[in-house]
Parts: C-alpha cells; sequence; structure tokens
C-alpha cells in the first residue's frame, strides 16, 4: 500500500455530510474505485493539524477549501511552507481546486478571482500537453468544478498541461513530482447539485440553472484518478 495525506483544507459543511461524507470520504470512495493501492492518512489541516515533515507519507494530496490562498488566515502561510518543503525533499503531491491554487501560490505563481466569474458544473479540460504518466491517454476530460479563483500565472518550473474555456491552468506540472488540478475529480453529481443550489445568488440564477441541468454528463474522474495514483506512486520522477 502507499501511504497519502490527505490535507484537509475544508470540511464538508454538516447538512450536506449525508449526500458523500466529508471530503476524505470522497478521496477515500475515489481511490478505493480506481487506485486501491493508496491508504489516506487524513490530516486536518484547517484545524491546525500539519504533518511532521516531507517524509510523513509516501505522497500528498491537498483538498480544496472556500477559502482563498491569498486569504489571511493563520493555516495557510504554515500550508504553503509544508508544499515548499515537499518540492524541495521530491515527494509527490496533487493539488485539488484550492490545492492547485496553493501549489502554483506557493511556489512563486498568481492566483486571482476568476475574470469570467465563477466555473461551476461539468466543464471539458482539453489536454495541451500528454506525458507518459498520463494513462490511459486523453485528449479532453469531463469533470465537475467549483471555483471562484484560478492560477493565472504558474510558478517558475511550471508546465500548463491542461485548459477549459474559462480557466487557461486547469491543470498543471511543477518540476519532477507536482501536479495541479482545478476540477474536483472527487466529487459526485448530487453533491455538485446540492452546492450549486445553496451559491444561486453568489454565482447567478442562469449559471446555476445551466449547471444544474448538465450534471447527468458523464465524467471522467477513472481516468483522472488513475492519473493521480501514478503521480503519487512515483511516476514522475
Amino acid at each position: 500500500m502507499t501511504t497519502i495525506g490527505l490535507l484537509e483544507c475544508d470540511h464538508v459543511a454538516d447538512r450536506h455530510r449525508s449526500i458523500a461524507g466529508d471530503y476524505a470520504d470522497m478521496f477515500g470512495a475515489l481511490f478505493a474505485a480506481h487506485v486501491p493501492d493508496i491508504e489516506l492518512v487524513t490530516f486536518d489541516v484547517v484545524g491546525g493539524d500539519l504533518p511532521a515533515g516531507p517524509d510523513a507519507c509516501d505522497g500528498w494530496v491537498c483538498t480544496g477549501s472556500r477559502h482563498s490562498v491569498y486569504d489571511d488566515v493563520g493555516w495557510i502561510g504554515p500550508l504553503s511552507g509544508v508544499v515548499r518543503d515537499v518540492r524541495d525533499a521530491g515527494v509527490p503531491f496533487v493539488g485539488i481546486c484550492f490545492g492547485h491554487q496553493l501549489l502554483a501560490h506557493a511556489l512563486g505563481g498568481r492566483v486571482l478571482k476568476a475574470p469570467t466569474g465563477w466555473g461551476v458544473g461539468i466543464r471539458e479540460v482539453v489536454v495541451d500537453r500528454t506525458e507518459p504518466w498520463m494513462d490511459p491517454p486523453a485528449g479532453k476530460l469531463a469533470l465537475h468544478f467549483m471555483h471562484q479563483d484560478q492560477v493565472v500565472a504558474p510558478p517558475p518550473g511550471g508546465v500548463v498541461l491542461g485548459n477549459t474555456d474559462h480557466c487557461p491552468v486547469a491543470l498543471l506540472r511543477v518540476g519532477p513530482s507536482m501536479v495541479g488540478l482545478q476540477a474536483h475529480p472527487e466529487f459526485t453529481p448530487a453533491y455538485v447539485d446540492a452546492l450549486l443550489a445553496g451559491r444561486v445568488a453568489r454565482i447567478g440564477e442562469g449559471e446555476v440553472a445551466a449547471a444544474r441541468a448538465g450534471l447527468a454528463r458523464p465524467t471522467d474522474e477513472a481516468t483522472v484518478a488513475r492519473w493521480i495514483g501514478r503521480v503519487l506512486s512515483g511516476a514522475l520522477v
């Protein structure tokens, strides 16, 4: 088994826990279905539980969050330090949504509110560059999105691997062991639907209606889970 530290940067609201559980449950279900040799160890980062060092686990997954990476909250600075330590140690790292943005932010890139507004619902990631760890290969990926911030400039050494029509840096590799993905392969349609229903005032009635109407489309989380598994197994090195 590969021991992967799940850096929990938020928790699912209590009113939604009955849908698919907390973030650890959703990632656990994703990996159990598609990468069963991964064993998750959770770190409640948002609650102040940081790993002792980058080698505490074989690899790391950093979750989404309601926060922005540039927010003045006490745990983001220390977690940015963890990301830099993980890079320096050459340990595999995968950032999802907020984790993707934190990867860029911590290593010298830029993250801002998206000029196009919220990115929600199922969007298509166009893979600009295919690398050997992307197995099985895919030129396009339909995935769930739920974000307002996005990476607008990769960090030094960052390679943009995929984009969407609303997000030019949707898939990113940094160096030989770190990958960021703006989408949420761990989300279920029912959970996304619940989030959308509660965010009409923030996102806009038309955007929410269009996103909810498209939630029955098939998505490619199985392919992405296998890619993530290869990254975490050290396939980039």
